[in-house]
């Protein structure tokens, strides 16, 4: 996947936006304000950072040499992905969806149903 690839995907689920909040090099995305997926742009090969359960951190670090815990982040809850071509892009994919469902799911039930469309 590349910037574009990234942007495309992260950007389809309802609510969520992107931005530079820290530095002009980490593309943030978020879901209601909260960060599900950065981005380091000026990172060679390019790399991104995002939230996952526990286990399937650990998971996908011994699966993957490609991943490993994210920098400046938790690494028990954040995992960063190099996109040197050893990981799928459906996989990629998957991460994606994955960590935004997971901070979606720390939203209140109210704001959670609103995303969400239900009454």
């Amino acid at each position: 996947m590349d910037i574009e690839q990234i942007r495309a995907y992260a950007l389809q689920f309802k609510e969520s936006s992107e931005g530079f909040p820290f530095d002009s090099e980490t593309l943030v995305f978020k879901v209601a304000g909260k960060m599900f997926l950065l981005v380091s742009l000026e990172a060679v090969p390019l790399r991104f950072s995002f939230k996952n359960l526990p286990e399937k951190g650990l998971q996908y670090r011994e699966s993957y040499p490609a991943v490993e815990g994210a920098y400046h982040m938790n690494k028990t809850h954040w995992s960063m992905v190099q996109l040197d071509g050893s990981v799928p892009a459906a996989t990629l994919q998957q991460w994606i969806k994955e960590s935004h469902d997971l901070v979606l799911s720390s939203l209140p039930k109210y704001k959670q149903k609103e995303l969400l469309g239900h009454e």
